[in-house]
């Protein structure tokens, strides 16, 4: 089974995403460190937002089969930098949350900044109600099983 690692600045969604993916009780909360959640990693968003700690987040990707940046349209800092996939070697994703909260602009300008920094493809959610959430799942399961 391949693990999943879901990176993204503080608030993008990360966490509820993760417990949302393996149909656990929401729990707002700050990730203070990398969390699992069933086959998914949660990480802290300072460690996208702070240079000084990609190395741990290139460290903890090592037990990953699949990267997904995540982005939140509704924030104006932009936190993943232009070719940030090619660091890892591995099939990157791009997840837009919050897409309920956010206008057309602003969920195209997050799709721009995900297809800047390399993912292969881009899935757009918004998890508490649980819109995208089936189509992601669905591909996470596929490249799971997938040798």
């Amino acid at each position: 089974m391949k693990k999943v690692i879901f990176m993204g600045q503080s608030g993008c969604g990360k966490t509820t995403l993760c417990q949302k993916l393996n149909e656990e009780e929401i729990r707002y909360k700050k990730t203070q460190a990398v969390e699992q959640y069933g086959e998914s990693i949660d990480t802290p968003g300072e460690y996208l937002e702070n240079r000084h700690f990609y190395n741990a987040l290139i460290m903890t990707a090592v037990d990953a089969g699949i990267i997904a940046l995540v982005a939140d349209p509704t924030s104006e800092y932009r936190a993943i930098p232009p070719g940030f996939a090619g660091v890892f070697g591995k099939k990157v994703i791009g997840v837009v949350t919050k897409i309920k909260q956010a206008g057309g602009e602003q969920i195209k300008k997050a799709e721009r900044q995900l297809k800047e920094a390399g993912v292969s493809r881009i899935f757009l959610v918004d998890t508490p109600d649980g819109t995208g959430i089936g189509e992601l799942s669905e591909f996470l399961n596929r490249e799971r099983g997938a040798k």
